[in-house]
């Protein structure tokens, strides 16, 4: 029988070149004892000389110095693990799986080099049979991460999860099972499965293989049975029907499971499980997506891998904190920018609903970075993008493979058509079932070189004012936004006049490296959301839009590239440590109407603007609003289809004066439905923590992250406030990592300390495996009262 053992303790790392490592002697005692997943560089310093970029920028060369997050990542590095097998192990075959190691990296067992896999994010395994002894093993993974090889923080090591897969000779393939559904009426659905068999017996044998479906209520919906002698390898195929099946959809993502057990001479010798979900998917060129017959638009966000202040090492509860975030914001769509992700990602996708663009690349034999994946696509390109399909091909949640992100090809004409039907092409040999895409920033070429006829579905890139010509020259082709607004902000800092500003060189640059968070200020290439959301709007074609980025993260801090200190990214709806900004509420606004959003900007603590003319923005779900200061009124407006601005916000501008900002929304009968209202602070006197919940499994893996506000007397948050507070905690758990948002902050992550930013910072709190009971969190600053939260572990 299959047995599975997570690697995830006992590991020892040394960042540095030690290729006498591989040796099993090797003393490693004094390295460092550490966890996988695993992220060397997350723990800093931070630092202008970590991976500094120069960049070609017309006749200029500009130094870069945040672009890839000015954390270690560079260099090599190397990982062992001793571990114990039993006295029968030669009898069996060993697998190991590994999810994404960054990268480069080279697998050894026992001093033997099993084999090697450069592209970080690509998931893939080696079978060690061979190389496997009785008793103690020694596995080696080294890791060489090149300077100049991402355009923002890649992260460094055995980032994923790691496996020891032991198996009977004969068992299912890595992968090995290929699900499509097939949607024949609401009443039935017909299911078809291939499974590839191994049989590592050196003869042939019979086997029985006998597939289960199980129904989202635990039900055994149907099945069948195949007998059949078999090689070395060979594929099964079986076809049933389900009656009344439950659709996945972004709204009930029901899944199914596919059961799969094998049997020689009538004893099980594997079992295994495959999710998946029934859906139909309909891309129209001109009505746009259909999801199970119903008209659904993209909600979308793109998505780096980084999770934050931990870095890029996996974690599901960090990840579904994300996904949760994203949820209640209205979003429904995830663009894996510009990568394969984390299988965690996908399964969460699955059961939480949404749908997924799974990206391959960045890079095909052109460099954007000098050590980018052009310098591994020739002989690797086939492998990761078929590694990628087959990992992920049965997941419902994915609608789209992405061949690429602006890639450079697009202006060329002799080989850049050839090499996207080269991916097509394989694309459409290991699933035929799901269209192709990639993400255009130079339309006009890619249409011209024929890229964007290659594949199924292009996307464009920042390009709200073309979108009726593309539909025209493209008639047949359905297309969407891939990466759109890039609207930049810095969570509470807000700035006057309140004008739209367009960063082109050095102007409108501050001198402490923050934006504007009035939702008004983009890049050169980009827009804000007003001008995507009447795009959108007028073009009902168009299937939706995938927004740059979800949340901020580590790395590319347009606009301040040349200025320090400026490591991470403004671009987020969500913060870098998971704080919405106001941006959050102008999405939401437009994304989940249901919400009543009803959201003023900015805070209305202004010491010294007494009298002064403050704009004052308003995001609802509302048409009709009125607005009050210290009860009196400033109107009512209401949102104009004419006026940009005043089509998807309200705008105002009142004379400062301390005490309470109020608007109150009125629903289509003048009648007034909800009011919110933000008052003026007083001096910091205690610390507010508010855990995302109260409970945690203590496995060693589950999170918990408490939100931590310093408010006045009356509990009212100090937006200005950055007073240092000190985390203590108490019981069967452990403090992260801590951070603020902030994106000039040098302040190492993984200490228990840490600067307000606008009054606010996040703790992350992770359980210890095996350990339950009552942890206590404390949080101290000087002279305000402290703060304490508690959080159960089961």
């Amino acid at each position: 029988m299959r047995e599975i053992k997570s690697l995830k303790y006992g590991w020892k790392f040394q960042k540095g070149d030690f290729p006498e490592a591989i040796k099993s002697d090797f003393d490693d005692s004094k390295w460092e004892d550490v966890q996988i997943p695993h992220d060397w560089a997350i723990k800093g310093p931070f630092s202008p000389e970590n991976d500094p970029q120069v960049i070609n920028y017309g006749d200029k060369k500009l130094v870069f110095l945040g672009n890839t997050g000015a954390l270690p990542h560079t260099g090599k590095g190397y990982y062992r693990l001793r571990f114990n097998l039993p006295y029968d192990i030669k009898t069996k075959r060993l697998r190991i799986e590994f999810d994404g190691v960054m990268s480069h990296s080279r697998v050894y067992v026992n001093e033997n080099f099993v084999g090697e896999w450069p592209y970080g994010y690509s998931s893939f395994a080696f079978d060690i049979t061979e190389f496997i002894k009785e008793g103690e093993n020694t596995l080696v993974v080294s890791v060489d991460n090149k300077p100049h090889s991402s355009r923002w923080y890649p992260g460094a090591g055995i980032y994923r999860n790691v496996r020891l897969v032991i198996l009977s000779p004969i068992h299912i393939s890595q992968w090995g099972t290929y699900i499509t559904t097939y949607i024949i009426d609401e009443k039935e659905a017909r299911i078809n499965i291939r499974t590839e068999i191994e049989n590592h017996y050196g003869e042939d044998k019979q086997i029985e293989i006998e597939t289960a479906i199980i129904s989202p209520e635990g039900k055994k919906v149907a099945s069948a049975i195949e007998r059949r002698n078999i090689n070395e390898k060979d594929t099964t195929y079986q076809e049933m029907f389900i009656k009344s099946p439950f659709f996945w959809d972004i709204e009930t993502p029901n899944l199914y499971t596919a059961s799969s057990t094998i049997k020689v001479e009538g004893i099980i010798v594997d079992w295994y499980e495959t999710k998946f979900g029934i859906r139909d998917l309909i891309f129209d060129p001109n009505n746009g997506f259909f999801l199970n017959k119903r008209h659904v638009k993209f909600k979308g966000v793109c998505l780096h891998h980084d999770l934050g202040p931990i870095g890029t090492a996996i974690n599901k509860a960090a990840l579904k904190r994300q996904l949760t975030l994203l949820k209640e914001m209205g979003c429904n769509a995830i663009r894996t920018s510009h990568n394969p992700p984390a299988p965690e990602l996908l399964e969460l996708t699955d059961e939480m609903g949404f749908l997924v663009i799974d990206e391959a690349f960045d890079e095909w034999k052109i460099h954007k970075c000098p050590n980018g994946y052009n310098t591994l696509f020739d002989r690797w390109a086939e492998k990761d993008l078929r590694a990628m399909i087959r990992r992920d091909r049965n997941h419902p949640s994915i609608i789209m493979w992405s061949i690429g992100n602006e890639i450079p090809e697009q202006t060329d004409p002799e080989n850049g058509a050839k090499i996207a039907k080269f991916l097509h092409n394989i694309c459409k040999e290991e699933d035929p079932s799901r269209p192709t895409t990639s993400a255009f920033n130079i339309p006009e070429e890619a249409i011209k070189n024929g890229l964007a006829s290659i594949v199924d579905i292009p996307g464009w890139n920042y390009k709200p004012e073309s979108y009726g010509k593309y539909h025209q020259i493209l008639p047949g082709k359905p297309m969407y936004g891939s990466e759109t607004a890039s609207c930049i902000s810095s969570r509470g800092e807000y700035f006057f006049p309140a004008e739209e500003e367009r960063y082109i060189g050095n102007n409108h640059k501050r001198k402490n490296l923050q934006v504007n968070s009035y939702d008004l200020s983009c890049p050169e290439w980009a827009n804000i959301p007003d001008v995507e959301f009447r795009a959108q709007d007028e073009h009902p074609f168009i299937m939706g839009e995938f927004v740059w980025t979800g949340f901020d993260y580590l790395g590319e801090p347009t606009p301040y590239y040349e200025e320090w200190p400026s490591r991470s990214s403004y671009f987020g709806i969500i913060d870098l440590c998971g704080i919405p900004k106001d941006r959050f509420y102008l999405y939401q606004s437009r994304w989940a109407h249901k919400k009543g959003t009803l959201h003023l900007l900015p805070h209305w603590t202004w010491y010294g603007y007494e009298g002064k003319t403050i704009p004052v923005h308003c995001y609802t779900s509302w048409n009709t609003v009125e607005l009050f200061v210290n009860g009196r009124s400033y109107g009512i407006k209401s949102k104009c289809p004419k006026n940009l601005l005043n089509r998807y916000r309200l705008v105002w501008y009142v004379e400062y004066q301390p005490g309470e900002l109020k608007a109150v929304a009125y629903d289509e009968k003048g009648s007034p439905v909800k009011e919110t209202i933000i008052r003026t602070a007083g001096i910091p006197s205690k610390i507010n923590l508010v855990p995302d919940r109260k409970e945690m499994k203590g496995d060693g893996d589950d999170m918990v992250f408490v939100y931590v506000d310093i408010t006045d007397e009356k509990g009212t948050l100090c937006p200005d406030a950055n007073n240092m507070v000190y985390f203590k905690i108490e019981g069967p758990a452990e403090i992260l990592a801590v951070d603020n948002g902030d994106p000039t902050s040098t302040e190492p992550f993984y200490l228990p300390h840490r600067k307000v930013f606008h009054g606010r910072c996040v703790v992350y709190i992770r359980s210890l495996e095996g350990k339950k009971g009552t942890v206590k969190l404390i949080a101290q600053s000087e002279g305000i009262e402290k703060g304490e939260a508690t959080i159960s572990i089961k």
